[in-house]
C-alpha cells in the first residue's frame, strides 16, 4: 500500500474514532463545566474517565499530526524545512499527550 493511501486510510479511521469521543468529552465537559476544582478533579480520576480521556488525547493528537503533515505536504516546497516541520510534529505529536495522560494519572 502506498504511503499517501496509509495517511488517508488513517486519517478516516481516526476521525471515525474521534466522533464518539467528542460526544463523551463533550457531554461530560457540559456536567462538570461550572462545578469546583475538587468535582473536576473527582471526574478525572476514576478509572473509566482516566482511560477514555487518554485514549481520546491520544487519537485526537495522531489525527492532527496527519492532518498538519497533509498542509505541510501542499505548502512547504522545501523537502528539508518539510521533514524539519514533520518531525517536530511528531514529536509534539507524542510528547504533548504523554504530558496530559500522565498529569491526569498523577491527579490522586
Amino acid at each position: 500500500m502506498h504511503v499517501s493511501t496509509k495517511k488517508w486510510l488513517f486519517t478516516k479511521i481516526s476521525s471515525f474514532l474521534l466522533i464518539p469521543f467528542m460526544v463523551w468529552f463533550i457531554l461530560n465537559f457540559v456536567s462538570i463545566y461550572d462545578n469546583d476544582y475538587q468535582t473536576v478533579v473527582l471526574f478525572f480520576t476514576k478509572q473509566p474517565t482516566r482511560i477514555l480521556f487518554s485514549i481520546f488525547v491520544v487519537v485526537a493528537f495522531f489525527f492532527s499530526a496527519l492532518t498538519m503533515s497533509e498542509i505541510f505536504e501542499d505548502y512547504i516546497k522545501d523537502q528539508k524545512i518539510k521533514n524539519v516541520a514533520n518531525k517536530i510534529l511528531n514529536i509534539f505529536a507524542i510528547i504533548i499527550p504523554l504530558i496530559t495522560i500522565i498529569g491526569i494519572y498523577n491527579l490522586s
